[in-house]
């Protein structure tokens, strides 16, 4: 009697997807690590994408487009967290400034 599970096995591909899932809860439940310089934050490139819920090609256009500030460290894109809250608050009373026009 052959108890071998093999790679094929549906099992061994559900064992495989709970791993992932679990995996990635405990990702989620890390402290990530703060990056900061002179008491200030910064977060990269792929973090700003999640918070902001955009994609990294669509920060790369902001940047490219002038429309947030970054610093490019070594071949690393870094933003600093206060300068990005700063920009988010400037374009929020901007739409309601302009809204109030309407």
């Amino acid at each position: 009697m052959n108890n071998l599970i093999e790679r094929s096995d549906p099992r061994v591909a559900d064992l495989f997807r709970r791993l992932e899932k679990a995996s990635s809860l405990i990702e989620k439940l890390e402290v990530p690590s703060r990056r900061s310089f002179n008491g200030q934050r910064f977060v990269t490139d792929r973090e700003l994408s999640e918070r902001l819920r955009v994609s990294r090609r669509t920060l790369q256009e902001y940047r490219s487009a002038g429309t947030i500030p970054y610093y490019l460290i070594c071949g690393k894109i870094l933003y600093k967290e206060s300068e990005i809250q700063q920009y988010l608050e400037d374009s929020r009373r901007q739409t309601i400034d302009q809204q109030k026009l309407v």
